[in-house]
């Protein structure tokens, strides 16, 4: 267990916490360096990389109770952090001036192993005033809940502290088996992360590798999430991905979602011209009907409740390995949706009330 002070959620909301650098540093012109930095070592904590936020954020809820009962059974305690940022190496390009009112920010999860700025694209992040920043020892081959994804809020959060950063125009993004890590962040951390750059690699969400956040935060996904799929016009197994997860998103009632195909292109990172197109619309403020919109959540809660009902009902005719199965199905599907519902469901199936004793014979 990490030898550091505890951070709680008492005082400012956890966004708040990560942005209040911002705001002690708004009125100062000082920032970091400028340019291509290799090797970086971060020192602060992020509160939203703590372990149980990630498990409430980025797993099911039935998944993350068990959890917790098993530390809790076992008289330890789950560790605040995973990573220690002082141990981690981390790669920044920052453009030589700051836009007028601060800063783009582009974390990026790579495939591979290394910390670097894909080839072409230091023009780009220039033009449009984006720092980027990216952590080494955080490809394919990594944990993704416990590296790669705080990971990459420890990154958001550090540079969040150095530099005047916009905090409407935070964005994750990443390559290959990195993009679809990025669409998992994206999702768990839509107050935090404003729009996801999808380069060659995508998933649907509703299952156990991209499970639907508590109800606020997937509230603020469909409001205020944009989606930009940037794939290569001959990367075909990407594209069928792709395809699959944009009609996800359909059913699960996100719509500011954006496709691009990079012309006589196979499997290969964007460059920057694909790079600059991707970010002009990932820049557009996101819009969704709101009657539409509506009419969609309703049609997913009404669903959700018929299905709860009937696990209440297989509960009363005494089914509990029946009720627990098709619990379990909800849990994976509609995830923090179900949720406290699921919860309360699956603590009265797994530790049902004791039976009375019966009555002393001869009475």
């Amino acid at each position: 267990m990490l030898a550091r002070k505890s951070l709680t959620r008492a005082g400012p909301p956890l966004l708040g916490m990560l942005l209040l650098p911002l705001l002690v540093f708004a009125d100062d012109p000082k920032i970091g360096p400028t340019g291509l930095q290799r090797d970086v070592v971060f020192t602060d904590y992020a509160p939203l990389s703590q372990n149980k936020e990630l498990m409430q954020r980025l797993m099911t809820p039935l998944s993350a109770a068990r959890i917790r009962r098993a530390v809790a059974r076992s008289g330890l305690a789950l560790r605040e952090q995973s990573i220690d940022p002082a141990h981690e190496n981390f790669v920044i390009y920052v453009p030589s001036r700051a836009p007028p009112h601060g800063y783009a920010l582009l974390v990026f999860v790579p495939p591979w192993r290394d910390a670097r700025v894909p080839r072409g694209w230091t023009s780009t992040l220039e033009q449009h005033g984006i720092i980027f920043v990216s952590a080494a020892n955080s490809g394919n081959d990594t944990n993704i809940l416990d590296r790669r994804e705080p990971l990459a809020l420890l990154a958001a959060q550090n540079v969040i502290g150095r530099y005047r950063i916009d905090p409407e125009r935070v964005y994750v993004g990443g390559f290959s088996g990195g993009s679809r890590v990025a669409l998992r962040i994206a999702l768990g951390y839509p107050d935090v992360f404003h729009g996801a750059l999808l380069n060659a690699g995508s998933d649907p969400i509703g299952d156990a590798a991209a499970p639907v956040p508590p109800a606020d935060l997937f509230r603020t996904f469909q409001n205020s999430t944009r989606l930009v799929y940037l794939t290569g016009q001959q990367d075909t197994p990407n594209l069928d991905k792709d395809r699959g997860s944009r009609l996800s998103m359909r059913n699960w009632c996100v719509f500011n979602v954006d496709t691009q195909e990079m012309p006589r292109v196979g499997h290969e990172v964007a460059d920057s011209v694909a790079l600059n197109h991707a970010l002009d619309t990932l820049f557009r403020e996101p819009h969704t009907d709101p009657d539409k919109l509506a009419e969609c959540r309703t049609r997913i809660e009404d669903k959700l409740t018929a299905e709860l009902r009937h696990v209440e009902d297989l509960l009363a005719d005494r089914k509990s390995d029946d009720a627990l199965k098709l619990l379990e199905k909800i849990d994976v599907h509609y995830g923090g949706l179900a949720a406290p519902r699921s919860i309360a469901l699956a603590e009265q199936i797994e530790s049902p009330p004791p039976k009375q004793a019966g009555r002393a014979q001869g009475q």
